[in-house]
């Protein structure tokens, strides 16, 4: 905070009238099932972004950061700014900002004087873009004089992380602003947000570790928002195959929910319905009955214009880790709810694939004898 506040003094010449934080998160169970509408298992981790904020009459956003050299600074009218999908990282504030304006809808927000510092690596898998929008979000809103609960501007800073060009869930924003010191939260996104608490069994720690691998979400030939529609595409596929309606259809719980099935009936409904190769544009064209361009608009839109020339989905593999992954989320909460160190760590070591391999972040749990 004394460097935050230094450095802003020097560049305002005043004070900062407060100061907003928001922390970063490993997620220790439920990867990539956010967005299909199911449960996850994250904690937040003491790194965090700080912002330190006044208003100004100039109806400006002033944007700083202690490393200037790095994020240089931004300026821009309250009326007057546009978000450039996968852009520089004052694009992640001005997210939160436009959020919290639609919100609350403001005409006539005040201006900001901004400067950041952050301790939560850039794309390194804990979330530091979902940590900025939630800290910018935050910011905007007690500015403004605005007044959220938790879970709604959590959902706010979910939906409008997208305007950077990421189809994200919104795991990264609620257990930034629904944490609690030293424990993880179970979050369900169905039927509303709802965060509860998982004790960790005694003897049970978790030791975060840099890869130094990096994987930003937002960038134009990122993977992320191609698997969010192959997932998507596995839901519609499953739908019409089952004689239900497809094209309002984007998650698999909500499949899940129209056939009235348990999610390990759902892996079985997989196995039936999706062939494990993967699909061409072509076999999905004939399967839903669309051209290529109703398939596109239908379900290869995203956030993110890589996906519109997608020519392969693995359907099959894509759903089948969705409805197992959920299913061990609550086997995990469940064996933490019993206290058994071990168990928990067989459980959580049980669903780890291959894509850990690829992840800026290791998470390791080590459980006492």
């Amino acid at each position: 905070f004394d460097t935050l506040e230094r450095l802003f003094v020097a560049k305002y010449g005043r004070k900062p009238d407060f100061y907003s934080r928001a922390p970063g998160r490993v997620n220790i169970i439920g990867e990539h099932i956010d967005y299909m509408g199911y449960a996850v298992l994250p904690m937040a981790v003491q790194q965090d972004i700080l912002i330190a904020c006044c208003k100004n009459d100039l109806n400006m956003i002033n944007i700083a950061n202690i490393d200037d050299k790095t994020f240089p600074e931004f300026h821009v009218k309250v009326t007057e700014y546009s978000i450039e999908k996968g852009g520089p990282w004052h694009n992640y504030f001005l997210c939160g900002f436009r959020g919290i304006v639609e919100q609350l809808g403001l005409t006539s927000p005040v201006g900001m004087d901004v400067m950041m510092d952050g301790t939560v690596p850039m794309a390194a898998g804990l979330s530091s873009s979902s940590a900025l929008v939630c800290c910018s979000g935050l910011a905007t809103m007690y500015a403004n004089g605005g007044h959220l609960s938790k879970i709604d501007i959590a959902n706010v800073c979910a939906w409008c992380e997208r305007y950077i060009g990421t189809e994200g869930g919104g795991m990264d924003s609620s257990i930034s602003f629904l944490a609690e010191m030293g424990q993880a939260k179970l979050i369900e996104f169905e039927p509303k947000l709802n965060a509860s608490t998982v004790p960790i069994p005694p003897g049970v720690n978790f030791v975060v570790a840099n890869s130094l691998v990096e994987a930003n979400k937002a960038r134009g030939d990122s993977e992320y928002n191609k698997r969010v529609v192959q997932c998507r595409l596995a839901a519609q596929v499953i739908a019409s195959v089952r004689g239900l309606s497809w094209q309002d259809k984007r998650r698999l719980c909500d499949i899940q929910t129209a056939l009235s099935l348990s999610r390990e009936q759902m892996l079985s409904v997989v196995d039936e319905v999706l062939h494990p190769e993967p699909y061409t544009r072509e076999e999905l064209t004939k399967i839903l009955g669309v051209s290529d361009a109703e398939l596109v608009e239908f379900s290869l839109k995203s956030k993110n214009e890589s996906t519109l020339d997608m020519t392969s989905f693995k359907l099959h593999d894509r759903a089948a880790h969705v409805f197992s992954e959920a299913e061990r989320v609550y086997s995990f909460q469940r064996i933490c709810g019993e206290g058994a160190p071990n168990a928990a760590v067989r459980c959580w070591s049980s669903g780890l694939s291959s894509d850990w391999s690829r992840m800026g972040w290791l998470l390791c749990v080590h459980g006492s004898q």
